[in-house]
């Protein structure tokens, strides 16, 4: 551009001697000799903010050296930036002088002199009503304070969001594009308002855009804030922003992750359509859909299981949520990626098996498919190629993901006629994923004995508690945790859905409860139960009240 052929047209003494003139209009002279004079200036600053946004801060400065008196007086004159659309314009052009990448002392000052500037432009006074230099002019307008600064932000926002989608469009007409320190700067001076709702436009605007800059054009403060506000529901976000502000900036998906992990375990719920809920208003498991989201989400998981030991509550939500990821997935209009983008490196059949819904068999199946992702998961664990202990643990991670087809197990060894073998072994699998010094083997025996222990009982109408002291003996006396844990996820079965363990089911799980630390444990295989009869429908209502009784004492106990 020629610049030498254009500076003559920005007469600026002559606008800063008006500005100096006008001041903060406070005559009714100088309030007539602004409104005489306004639309002349706005296309003045049209005209400054065109040649503006081509050029870089610290030239515009040394070729403009009034320009930031100029728009430091008119900033401050209500008339000026109440008309038309001269806010917004002087919000462009102070966003075209500042320094996204400040070199020294005087740049930073500037930057900080302009965000005061851009933050008394959208909120002065901070939306109190006791502005001595505007209140004059806002009542003559007939507003209140509080309206008259909505419609300022309104205004403001509206033709930035305009310009901002009309040049997301230009494509390579670089003329019209807006530059990357340009929106970097509206990103920053958005901070101090971010959860005024009539800025929600702006936030999703800036979130979906993009240009044509190869890297983050929007202000690491801005993303922080916009996710700090969303996740503690100041401000909504279409789901689409959302997605874009997580694929932009992994460390707000970290955040977001880790808030919906802690929220989960610090609440206690009472169902597993509560814990669905919030799970599915995160938004998480909708945005899991791409997989480069799906793979962080998937690694914060591993993590909090190592951190946690594998706590009943972790597990939980990570199959709730990978439950609510594939409902996401399959409802997916847009370009839907194959299963195998988010499990690119495990065993394929298995995934397929284990990605088939319960519903999706008829029940007298289960036991037979139960059964083929046993056998395909021994012939897996036991090749020998699988040397390393990070192996195992993806494996076991892809099986305990999709913990349903497990609970389904241990229900079906007391349910169904079906061969034992295959089931307990993949429930030894999942509480005991480690053979060594045979201790996935010494589980299978313990297992064995247990249920063969409760099968002999399954039939009785009449039990007492001392009938399965022996069974609680295996909890309390076995060393080891995977055990005890297996084990009373076969004993919870047993006195669900077996007529004598109903009788006893309170008495004892009161008892287990009072001598293990099994509380926590023991209430998340019930929430899970409870989920599962509801779905499927075909239990009879005598076991639905005894599992609301028992869910109702143990979570006012837990």
């Amino acid at each position: 551009m020629a610049q030498g052929t254009t500076m003559p047209k920005l007469n600026f003494e002559y606008w800063l001697n008006k500005a100096i003139e006008w001041g903060q209009a406070t005559t009714l002279e100088s309030q007539k000799d602004v409104c005489l004079h306004l639309p002349q200036l706005q296309k003045f600053l049209h005209q400054i903010y065109e040649i503006l946004k081509h050029m870089d801060s610290i030239v515009a400065i040394q070729q403009f050296p009034l320009i930031g008196q100029l728009l430091g007086r008119l900033c401050w004159n209500p008339f000026v930036i109440g008309y038309d659309e001269s806010q917004k314009t002087l919000m462009w052009c102070l966003c075209c002088l500042y320094s996204s990448e400040p070199q020294n002392p005087v740049e930073l000052k500037a930057n900080s002199w302009i965000r005061s500037l851009l933050c008394h432009l959208l909120s002065s006074s901070k939306w109190e009503s006791n502005e001595a230099e505007t209140s004059t002019f806002i009542s003559t307008l007939g507003y209140t304070s509080a309206d008259y600064y909505c419609h300022l932000v309104k205004n403001m926002v509206f033709p930035l969001v305009t310009e901002l989608r009309g040049n997301q469009f230009n494509g390579l007409n670089i003329q019209g594009r807006v530059s990357a320190s340009c929106v970097n700067a509206v990103s920053l001076f958005c901070l101090p308002l971010i959860t005024l709702p009539d800025l929600t436009p702006l936030l999703e605007t800036l979130l979906l855009y993009h240009g044509g800059a190869s890297k983050e054009i929007l202000s690491s403060e801005f993303l922080e804030a916009v996710n700090e506000a969303f996740l503690k529901k100041k401000i909504s976000l279409p789901p689409s922003a959302a997605f874009s502000l997580w694929l932009r900036h992994l460390p707000s998906l970290e955040k977001a992750t880790l808030y919906l992990l802690d929220q989960l375990v610090t609440i206690q719920f009472n169902s597993l359509e509560e814990v669905a809920c919030v799970i599915k208003d995160s938004l998480l498991p909708q945005a899991a859909s791409h997989p480069a989201i799906f793979r962080i989400v998937n690694e914060i998981f591993k993590n909090a299981l190592l951190e946690t030991d594998g706590t009943p509550e972790v597990m939980t939500i990570i199959q709730v949520f990978t439950q609510l990821f594939l409902q996401a997935h399959q409802n997916e209009n847009k370009r839907k990626f194959p299963l195998k983008a988010y499990f690119p490196y495990h065993h394929q059949p298995l995934l397929t098996a284990l990605l088939r819904r319960p519903f999706e068999l008829p029940t007298t199946h289960w036991s037979q498919h139960l059964k083929h992702i046993s056998d395909m998961l021994k012939a897996l664990v036991e090749d020998t190629n699988i040397s390393s202990l990070a192996d195992l643990f993806e494996i076991w991670f892809l099986v305990a993901r999709f913990g349903e087809w497990l609970d389904i197990a241990a229900e079906q060894l007391l349910k169904a006629a079906v061969e034992p073998d295959a089931l307990l072994w993949l429930l030894a699998f999942y509480y005991c994923p480690q053979n060594e010094n045979q201790q996935r083997t010494q589980t299978m025996v313990e297992a064995q004995a247990v249920y063969n222990h409760l099968m002999m009982l399954f039939s009785c109408t009449v039990l007492s508690v001392k009938d399965l002291e022996a069974a609680v003996h295996s909890i309390t006396d076995i060393e080891q945790c995977c055990n005890q844990h297996l084990i009373t996820h076969l004993l919870t079965n047993f006195l669900l859905f077996s007529s004598g363990g109903h009788m006893i089911a309170q008495e004892f799980i009161y008892h287990i409860t009072e001598t293990t630390d099994r509380s926590k444990e023991v209430c998340s295989l019930l929430i899970r139960s409870a989920y599962r009869i509801k779905h499927n429908g075909e239990e009879n209502q005598r076991t639905v009240k005894l599992l609301n009784e028992l869910l109702q004492k143990l979570t006012l106990k837990v």
